[in-house]
């Protein structure tokens, strides 16, 4: 699926277009625009996912494969893919980023929940999330070349670091947030918490 601006349902405002609802292709979807797309619903490909600009999502972001926009991703939930996830400027989710393969940023990289890659991660700048940070390999923060970068700018903020290597940047673990006693279910003498249960019946339906 290609997304231009003759696109049915693409809407162009000042400095961006916009698609209401979810766009969704069970192969891949290239947005071919001359500013950033953003998508009220969800964004989802079976196969692969690319922007030559950014994409944004009021939700979150899926693929199958991969990942790509040449300035920055971002979405209201998640983002995940069985890939890599790649942006030339940021990445951002208000819940969390997973990735099959690797996580890479030009610039920083920020979750509300936790980030998990299966090979490594890579930042320009900063990476900060408020969940648990895990990947395979090896992860770099604060790697611009095209500016000097203070302490802060190349810091690994998270709530817990799981596994890894940290070759470069400076780890500050903070702690997981504790779940509130209202937002937990107890199913068969085991706590879940309600956002977990929602992703997994979504998951289920789709």
């Amino acid at each position: 699926m290609k997304i231009t601006s003759k696109t049915k349902g693409i809407k162009k405002e000042d400095w961006r277009y916009i698609f209401e609802g979810d766009l969704i292709s069970d192969g891949e979807i290239e947005v071919d625009l001359d500013m950033g797309l953003y998508v009220t619903g969800w964004i989802k490909a079976g196969w692969w996912i690319e922007a030559g600009k950014w994409i944004e999502a009021g939700k979150g972001i899926e693929a199958g494969k991969w990942i790509e926009a040449g300035e920055w991703i971002k979405a209201g939930k998640w983002i995940e893919t069985g890939g890599g996830i790649k942006a030339g400027e940021w990445i951002e989710a208000g819940g969390g980023i997973k990735a099959g393969e690797w996580i890479e940023a030009g610039e920083w990289i920020k979750a509300g929940g936790g980030i998990k890659a299966g090979e490594g991660i890579k930042a320009g700048l900063f990476i900060k999330c408020k969940g648990v940070l895990k990947f395979a390999y090896r992860l770099f923060a604060g790697t611009a070349s095209w500016r000097d970068v203070d302490n802060e700018e190349k810091t690994v903020e998270c709530g817990e670091l799981e596994g890894g290597t940290v070759c470069y940047g400076e780890v500050i673990e903070k702690g997981l947030p504790k779940e509130k006693t209202e937002d937990m279910i107890e199913i068969d003498g085991q706590k879940w918490s309600k956002e977990t249960i929602k992703e997994a019946l979504r998951k289920h339906a789709d």
